[in-house]
């Protein structure tokens, strides 16, 4: 109606007019807790909302009564859509749980944080009528929410993402049969309006029509497309809340639930809220789901309550007579789905009708057979359908829970035009629904009521018929996709096992298994371009299954490896690739079985076996390099010399970086060449050439930004960074660090996510940024990393030399224990490190002869990685301090001498030590102006690399030095700079020392007090 308002009023504006008033009066005759309109207001919203009449009222003003309604209960979205149609029992016993959902949801939206929430219970209970409820109260809501929805098919494990596919159809716009030109414009234009960036969007785009089947680009790793995915929600999330609600995600694909565990994990500051309903089963095949999340909760639906099933029921079938009422709750136990379909049955019988207040007793019901069991009871109401109708649910059964009319008229033989008026007589019956959503791709399909009822349905198919429908499905998809079936592979290859398992003995059995092992292997190939290897491993090897033939079993058993190991799950990867070793090597194809057993040298990598990996790579290589350089070749050399690097035996390394880049250039793989060039830049580096190392690093680089090489990108920003902090330029370190560390997390890369924090902790040290430091490497070696610490263990143990120059040796020793242990490890660089270490700890100990021998094996390794490189570095420190609490002058000079020989560059980090301990031998040796000199030098070399804790040290050597050659005076200023270090370090022992010589210093200023001035003069 129309009312009076004030334009343009500053402060309080004024609304007048009938409409108003007669808002106001109505208010004045509503009950607390209701909600009462006028006809008018009724007529505009009764498409949305149920009413029952309130009565004619008299309302002050106005001369007749006025009819007042009465508003129920929400029942479609605005404006109506996705009402439905047929019986919908009134909502009752799970207020608490929706209350709950709008508080998590409002939370995750207010503070823009993610949460997950798993609603689980058995079939019938009500998960799906609860999110039914939660969505009608966000589409209700007056602030937008992007809401999705899919469904996880329940097709042997699960089709591969495909609830997130149906997602992001739903946010695209897509409908089933859409031309690949249409979608594809669809896409980007969804891309452009909430990615803002056109760096990323190139990304994200492609990324994005692989999993809806429209790019057929290079396969890129899970990291880098589950990056892409949580980054286009995220950016979705920037415009508005999101909703991901996945439906029976116990049928879910293992891959969906680790991308789901993923955006839990990287998106960490936007308001994304997952809903999942699930079965009890969901437990079962990933017993940790949730586990350990703050943003997690999980809502377990119990039967109702015997009132609650007595007001569904009274308000399903008001009047129903009470023998009749006991009987069904009494067998329903609880599950609404059962009241409901008993009401349903009872229709079906003619035994109810519809009226404006639900459902009414067409005559009295006297005697109820109802069976025992739910699943009984739908099988009564599938008896109960006309021969024809029953034969159309069982044909649709097989189809799945959603169909289109098409489909179904392939199955059955009947034109899609002849469907019609059965199709509408099962949904009158409210066996089938057809979807109303708007934004859903499956608008207009049909599907089941209940999963429940489509799974009775197709139980009472004999295994003939079975077999027979389910091979006319699949023919059925083969033409409809002709030439696209990528997108619906899976699908296929799920309706042929599904047929020869019915039939096995069938006398068409040899061509179905033909069918089914072609289309197992093309669901093999789809699921590792979108980067699911489980789910690539189980199409492999159930084509394994029904494959006979030496040759084709070879060439599987080496694809379902490859799977096995890109998804972690190495014992089967490892007995797969043996079986293609030995099938390849039976036919003689050397080349092939040589091919295999390099990859299977990764394996031996990533269960910390690196001589067993270099000696088999280096044997598959000979075999290799007798044939023409090809892109097999260029990627194993590229792959050996990384692993020579890694034990020490870098000069072995170069030739076969050589081969690598020559072949990476030839061939154009960008991947190999960056990623040899980062190992070439490290064997320089260890051979005494930094120049060209440094301008190696940052053309690697240059390569994989330039390409959107993740790992070969996030690798050279964690090497450039360990060489600015090696180098003394701690902020471009910390700083390089930082970008690492952001590229990672954008991409997802959860080894270099870790990697840069580790790698920061060493520069952090240096400045004094203790805290900090030790924070990150309690980070990074929280539990759930454990798996991945053995790459970075050169990184971590800079934190345990920090505790033990706290005097926290026992924490020391405890962080230790967190990490691999690495003092047999072939990995140089991580043994060194944690010998030198074990040598700090020793001497706190009071065993500097432990010491000595630990140290001088850390200082072994610089022969294999030089002096550019901390750990021998470190080791040298130790063995040198522990030579002088051993007052072993041979020892002394032997190190000292070590260090004045020439061997090319070398870390100034070094140097300072050298000239460090110098000092110290030229004050025990009484030469006070060679120790002051080197002293003074060390101290401008420590502060030039703004090494504080060193810096302090020194100057706390340097003032004992000059206390010992009676100069207090010259001591004081550099103890005060000292201790004002140590003091912020906490760097307890050093402080002692401190204390020491200020009570030195004090008592000899003591001492002179009182004696007579003696003045000398000319």
């Amino acid at each position: 109606g129309e009312a009076a308002v004030t334009l343009g009023a500053s402060g309080e504006g004024l609304v007048a007019g009938d409409l108003v008033n007669t808002a106001s009066r109505i208010q004045s005759v509503a009950e607390p807790g209701s909600v009462l309109v006028g006809d008018a207001t009724r007529r505009a919203t009764d498409a949305a909302v149920r009413y029952e009449s309130a009565g004619n009222h008299e309302l002050k003003g106005k001369t007749e009564p006025v009819a007042l309604f009465r508003a129920l209960q929400v029942v479609a979205g605005r404006s109506g859509s996705m009402r439905v149609e047929g019986l919908e029992a009134p909502f009752v016993g799970r207020d608490r749980e929706l209350r709950t959902l709008k508080d998590l949801f409002h939370s995750s939206a207010d503070h823009h944080t993610p949460q997950l929430v798993t609603v689980t219970g058995i079939a019938g209970v009500g998960k799906s009528r609860l999110s039914w409820e939660f969505e009608k109260y966000v589409d209700g809501l007056a602030a937008e929410v992007l809401w999705h929805r899919g469904r996880c098919l329940s097709y042997g494990d699960g089709v591969t993402y495909w609830a997130l596919a149906d997602m992001m159809r739903m946010r695209v716009g897509s409908v089933e049969g859409e031309a690949p030109d249409a979608v594809a414009a669809k896409l980007t234009a969804t891309v452009s309006r909430f990615v803002p960036d056109p760096t990323e969007r190139r990304w994200i785009e492609p990324r994005l029509g692989r999993l809806l089947g429209l790019d057929d680009g290079p396969t890129t790793g899970q990291d880098d497309q589950f990056a892409a995915w949580r980054l286009f929600v995220e950016r979705m999330s920037d415009v508005a809340p999101v909703v991901l609600l996945f439906e029976d995600l116990h049928w879910a694909d293992s891959s969906l639930l680790d991308f789901v565990d993923y955006l839990l994990e990287w998106s960490r500051n936007h308001p994304i809220f997952v809903l999942a309903l699930s079965r009890p089963e969901l437990a079962e095949r990933r017993p940790t789901w949730g586990t350990g999340r703050r943003n997690f909760s999980s809502l377990y639906l119990e039967p109702l309550t015997p009132d609650a099933m007595e007001r569904l029921l009274a308000g399903l079938v008001p009047g129903l007579p009470q023998p009749v009422a006991r009987t069904i709750l009494a067998r329903a136990e609880g599950i609404p789905l059962y009241a409901v379909e008993t009401v349903r049955m009872l229709l079906d019988q003619g035994l109810l009708e519809q009226s404006d207040e639900g459902y009414q007793p067409t005559a009295p019901i006297d005697d109820l057979q109802v069976p025992e069991t739910l699943h009984g009871l739908i099988a009564a109401r599938l008896d109960g359908l006309a021969p024809s109708e029953r034969r159309l649910v069982e044909d649709a059964a097989v189809l799945g829970k959603s169909f289109t009319p098409a489909a179904l008229a392939a199955v059955s033989g009947t034109a899609v035009e002849a469907l019609q008026e059965p199709l509408r007589m099962l949904v009158r019956r409210e066996v089938l629904a057809v979807g109303s959503d708007p934004q859903s791709p499956e608008r207009g399909k049909y599907e089941f009521v209940q999963d429940l009822l489509r799974k009775v349905a197709y139980e009472t198919l004999s295994r003939h018929d079975r077999k027979s429908k389910h091979l006319h499905v699949a023919a059925y998809l083969e033409v409809q996709y002709a030439g696209d079936e990528d997108d619906v592979v899976e699908l296929i290859a799920a309706h042929y096992i599904d047929a020869l398992r019915a039939v096995p003995e069938a006398p068409d059995a040899a061509q179905t298994r033909s069918r089914a092992k072609a289309m197992l292997l093309r669901a093999g190939d789809r699921a590792a371009m979108l980067a699911a290897p489980a789910e690539s491993l189980r199409y492999f090897t159930q084509a394994l299954d029904l494959t006979d033939d030496v040759v084709g079993r070879s060439r599987l058993e080496e694809r379902a490896g490859q799977a096995a190991a890109t998804a972690g799950r190495f014992a089967e990867a490892r007995a797969h690739m043996d079986r293609a070793i030995a099938a390849y090597a039976s036919q003689g194809h050397v080349h092939a079985a040589a091919r295999v057993s390099a990859r299977l040298a990764e394996v031996d990598f990533y269960e910390g076996s690196l001589t067993a990996a270099v000696e088999r790579i280096q044997a598959a290589l000979q075999v290799l390099s007798s044939d023409p350089v090809d892109a097999d070749i260029a990627e194993v050399s590229a792959q050996l010399a990384r692993l020579l690097f890694f034990i020490g035996r870098s000069i072995e390394a170069l030739p076969h970086i050589e081969v690598a880049l020559t072949a990476a250039e030839r061939l154009s793989l960008p991947e190999t060449l960056a990623q040899a060039l980062n190992t070439k830049s490290l064997v320089l580096l260890a051979q005494r050439r930094p120049s060209e190392s440094d301008a190696l690093l940052e053309k690697a680089l240059s390569i994989a930004l330039a390409g959107d090489l993740h790992a070969a990108a996030l690798r050279a920003y964690f090497n450039l960074g360990e060489r600015k902090a090696d180098t003394g330029q701690i902020d471009e370190a910390l700083e390089i660090y930082r970008v690492g560390q952001a590229h990672a997390r954008r991409v997802g890369d959860t080894f270099y996510d870790l990697s840069m924090q580790a790698g920061s902790i060493t520069p952090l040290l240096t400045v004094g940024r203790w805290d900090e430091a030790l924070a990150a490497a309690d980070s990074v070696t929280a539990d759930e990393h454990v798996a991945t610490l053995q790459l970075v263990v050169v990184e971590l143990v800079p934190a345990a030399s920090a505790l033990v120059r706290r005097g926290e040796v026992t924490k020391a020793r405890e962080f230790l224990g967190r990490l691999p242990d690495a003092v047999d490890s072939e990995n140089v660089q991580n043994r060194a490190a944690q010998q030198g270490v074990l040598a700090a700890i020793a001497r706190a100990e009071g065993d500097p002869a432990e010491a000595l021998r630990l140290a001088r094996l850390a200082m072994a390794s610089w022969e294999d990685i030089g002096l550019i490189a901390r750990a021998p570095v470190d080791g040298f420190v130790e063995a040198l301090e522990a030579a002088f609490e051993l007052d072993d002058d041979s020892v002394i000079d032997e190190l000292l001498d070590f260090a004045d020989r020439p061997k090319g560059e070398v870390l100034g980090y070094f140097d300072a030590h050298r000239l460090r301990f110098s000092a110290q031998r030229c004050a025990r040796q009484s030469d006070d102006k060679g120790a002051v000199s080197a002293f003074e030098a060390a101290v401008s070399g420590f502060r030039a690399l703004q090494n504080v804790y060193w810096l302090a040290v020194t100057q706390l050597e340097a003032a004992e030095h000059h206390v010992a050659e009676g100069r207090p005076n010259l001591a004081e200023p550099l103890l005060s700079e000292a201790r004002g270090v140590l003091e912020t370090l906490r760097a307890r022992p050093a402080l002692e020392r401190v204390d020491h010589l200020e009570r030195q210093i004090s008592g000899g200023k003591s001492a002179l007090a009182g004696k007579p001035v003696v003045t000398v003069t000319a």
